[in-house]
């Protein structure tokens, strides 16, 4: 039952993700000044949804009874529920991924547009971005992240090994 409520409630999201994904590569082959907006926005956006884990966790009673369980909680880390490390430990740790993944997603968007930080950082700025996210996913790993890993591991190849970087002026 739950696998088919997890399916349930990820597959439209996994849907418009690929959507998304393959409207913006498209975009980038064939419209590229656009193509160029629409990823620096992904980007940012990316790294922002990874603030999720600061802000509280919404009340379980106003919850759907077959609603899919928040993610983005670092005190449900299976490092402190399997692996017996300390909670101070892994939200400090949590939070300084959640810093940094926001900080170079913000810096790597703003690359891709060739504003303030040069485009020759863009990849690297891109493959930090992603590690640092999938770090951060992993530690407080719930299936519900999956789309976020896969979201990392898509702007990774498209770093290292995609069709597209930005222009060097």
């Amino acid at each position: 039952m739950a696998v088919s409520r997890l399916t349930r409630d990820l597959l439209p999201l996994a849907i418009a993700t690929l959507v998304v994904g393959a409207v913006t590569l498209w975009l980038l082959g064939n419209n590229p000044s656009i193509g160029q907006w629409v990823l620096a926005a992904l980007l940012f956006a990316h790294g922002w949804v990874h603030l999720m884990f600061v802000f509280p966790k919404p009340d379980p009673s106003k919850a759907k009874p077959d609603a899919t369980p928040w993610p983005f909680d670092l005190s449900t880390s299976w490092l402190i529920t399997r692996g017996g490390v300390a909670e101070a430990a892994v939200v400090g740790l949590g939070r300084a991924l959640i810093v940094v993944t926001f900080a170079v997603s913000l810096l790597a968007a703003l690359a891709t547009l060739g504003w303030l930080v040069p485009a020759g950082w863009w990849v690297g700025l891109v493959v930090a971005a992603a590690g640092g996210s999938a770090l951060l996913l992993l530690l407080c790993f719930s299936p519900t992240l999956i789309i976020g890993l896969a979201i990392d591991a898509a702007l990774a190849w498209l770093a290292l090994a995609g069709p597209w970087s930005p222009p060097n002026p």
